[in-house]
């Protein structure tokens, strides 16, 4: 063989079989421990997280217990406040010693006037049906009468009813009107 065809075989040789390049990927490819200890880190970061949102979850809940238990607990405090300048018009109106039954009576009407006004403020408000068609929702029928008026209508109110926004606290004891025999 000759220099010539040996650096031509030569040449076919390098065409032929191409020279191992280095695989930049290979070498930066990490480990199966080191993938697993960035798994267990990463599970461990997630674990952590999770408690600490799960705590604060259960500190979010707990004031709100502690939320409702007072607003349950001072629910009627603005009510009481209102009724306390009921309770001490009460109380000057019985240590005058001297006071007349018109004085007396005006001063009753005067705290008849702030207790109706709390009430008011409140939306407690009155049931006194006269006139009205009965209503087992919102009165109980004490008795039955003969009487001009309608049948299955009030005709007579014994006790006032009471309600709450929408909500009865008390209905009203009335007696009803039936149909004439």
């Amino acid at each position: 063989m000759s220099i010539v065809e040996g650096s031509m075989q030569s040449e076919v040789n390098d065409q032929a079989a191409p020279q191992p390049e280095e695989n930049p990927q290979a070498e930066t490819m990490p480990s199966t421990e080191e993938l697993l200890k960035q798994a267990e880190l990463k599970a461990q970061e997630h674990h952590d997280a999770w408690l600490r949102a799960k705590a604060e979850t259960e500190n979010m809940r707990k004031r709100a217990q502690e939320d409702v238990s007072k607003a349950h607990k001072f629910a009627v405090e603005n009510f009481s406040n209102e009724l306390l300048a009921v309770k001490d018009s009460l109380e000057a109106a019985l240590a005058i010693e001297n006071a007349s039954v018109e004085s007396m009576k005006a001063g009753v009407e005067l705290t008849l006037k702030q207790l109706n006004a709390a009430f008011q403020k409140f939306n407690l408000a009155e049931i006194n049906p006269v006139g009205e068609k009965f209503d087992p929702h919102k009165h109980q029928a004490m008795a039955m009468v003969e009487a001009d008026a309608e049948p299955n209508t009030v005709v007579g109110v014994m006790q006032k009813g009471y309600q709450l926004h929408e909500r009865v606290l008390r209905p009203a004891l009335v007696t009803v009107a039936k149909a004439k025999e």
